[in-house]
C-alpha cells in the first residue's frame, strides 16, 4: 500500500509542473556503456529465420534523449530497468528506476526536484523518518551539500583534490592513499577503480546520516554522460544518499556526439578487459544527442526509496514479484 501511495505521489510531484510521462522501450540495440554495468542480452527473431542480438536497458536514458531530441521539454519515467551481476540487499536484476530530464536548467535545479519527491513520498508513505542499517535520515530536513574532496577528506582523511590534475589523474597517489587506510588495490586497478574502492568502504556508508546528503563535484573521469564544469577537474555530477544509501544520480547533460562516443569506446575498452565483452555503441543515441538541447537529467532508485520510506531491510521485501532463482540455461 506505501508503494502504491508513493507512486501516486510521484506522479502528482511531476503533474504539477508540466512534466510529461513517457514510456520507453525496454529493448535496445545497446543496454549502456559503462564499464561495470552488466546487460542481459536476448534475441530478436524475425519471419525467415534471421537473429539480431538486443538487450533489456539498464536505464531508460537513450530513449528518453532521443524524445529530447524529438522536441519535449519535461520528461518523466517509471522505468523497468535490467542489471545483471547484482543482487543483495539493495540490488535486484529488475528494478524500477525514475527517472527524469529538464531542458534549458542547470543542474542544480534537479536537487530540488530530489528534495521535492522525498517529501512528497515520505509523507503519503506516513514515514517520519528514512531508516536503513540502523541509520536514520530525516526526510524533511535540508539536505547537507558536500563535495566527493570534502567527503574524501572528511570520511577517509585523503586529500582527493592532490590526485587531479587539469587533464589527467595520479593513480599511484591515491592508491598509496588507499593502501595507508586499509583499502587493498590490485595493480590493474585504475584511478577510478580506487576512487570506487575508497566510495564504497570510506565515504558511502557515512552518508545521509540525520538528514539526506548531496555529494557534488564529482571528478571528472567519473563524469559519464555529464558535461565538464568551467573548471575541467570537475564533472557536472551529483549523488544524493539518505542512511548510506545512494539515492539518486544526477548530471548537467553532455550533448557533445564526438566527446559521448569518446567515453563510450574507453568504457567499453575496459570492460573488454576486465569481462571479456563489450556492448555496441548506439548510434541513433549519438545522433540524437548532436541535436538534442541543453539539459539535465537524473535517475533514482525506486525501490530504494520505498524501502528507506518503509523500514525495510531487503529490496525484495518492497518489490511486488521478486525475480525466482533458477535452473541453469540449457
Amino acid at each position: 500500500m506505501a508503494r502504491a501511495k508513493m507512486v501516486e505521489a510521484v506522479r502528482s510531484f511531476f503533474s504539477t509542473q508540466s512534466f510529461l510521462e513517457v514510456d520507453t522501450a525496454i529493448l535496445q540495440v545497446s543496454p549502456g556503456n559503462e564499464t561495470h554495468i552488466s546487460a542481459f542480452c536476448t534475441e530478436l527473431i524475425d519471419d525467415t529465420g534471421a537473429k539480431t542480438s538486443l538487450y533489456l536497458h539498464a536505464s531508460p536514458e537513450f530513449a528518453a534523449k532521443k524524445i529530447l531530441a524529438a522536441g519535449e521539454r519535461r520528461i518523466f519515467s517509471f522505468a523497468h530497468v535490467f542489471r545483471n551481476r547484482e543482487r543483495g540487499r539493495l540490488h535486484h536484476p529488475e528494478f524500477t528506476m525514475l527517472e527524469w530530464y529538464r531542458t534549458g536548467e542547470p543542474y542544480q535545479r534537479l536537487v530540488e526536484d530530489c528534495m521535492g519527491l522525498i517529501t512528497r513520498t515520505a509523507a503519503a508513505a506516513g514515514s517520519r523518518d528514512l531508516s536503513f542499517g540502523g541509520h536514520v535520515a530525516d526526510p524533511f530536513a535540508e539536505p547537507e551539500i558536500l563535495t566527493v574532496a570534502e567527503a574524501f577528506d572528511r570520511f577517509a582523511g585523503i586529500d582527493l583534490l592532490a590526485t587531479l590534475g587539469s587533464g589527467e589523474t595520479d593513480q599511484n597517489m591515491l592508491a598509496a592513499a588507499a593502501q595507508e587506510h586499509g583499502i587493498r588495490t590490485a595493480a590493474d586497478d585504475n584511478w577510478s577503480d580506487i576512487f570506487s574502492k575508497i566510495m564504497v568502504a570510506k565515504i558511502e556508508p557515512q552518508l545521509g546520516h540525520g538528514s539526506p546528503v548531496v555529494l557534488m563535484d564529482y571528478p571528472a573521469s567519473e563524469a559519464s554522460c555529464a558535461k565538464l564544469q568551467s573548471d575541467p577537474r570537475f564533472a557536472e555530477r551529483f549523488e544524493l544518499y539518505a542512511c548510506g544509501v545512494e539515492l539518486a544520480n544526477g548530471f548537467g547533460e553532455l550533448t557533445d556526439p564526438v566527446l559521448q562516443r569518446q567515453r563510450f569506446e574507453a568504457e567499453m575498452a575496459e570492460r573488454l578487459r576486465v569481462y571479456g565483452e563489450a556492448y555496441p555503441i548506439d548510434e541513433e543515441f549519438l545522433q540524437a544527442l548532436a541535436i538534442m538541447p541543453e539539459a539535465c537529467g537524473v535517475a533514482l532508485g525506486f525501490d530504494r526509496l520505498v524501502m528507506l520510506a518503509t523500514g525495510a531491510t531487503h529490496i525484495e521485501q518492497i518489490v511486488w514479484t521478486p525475480v525466482q532463482s533458477g535452473a541453469a540455461c540449457r
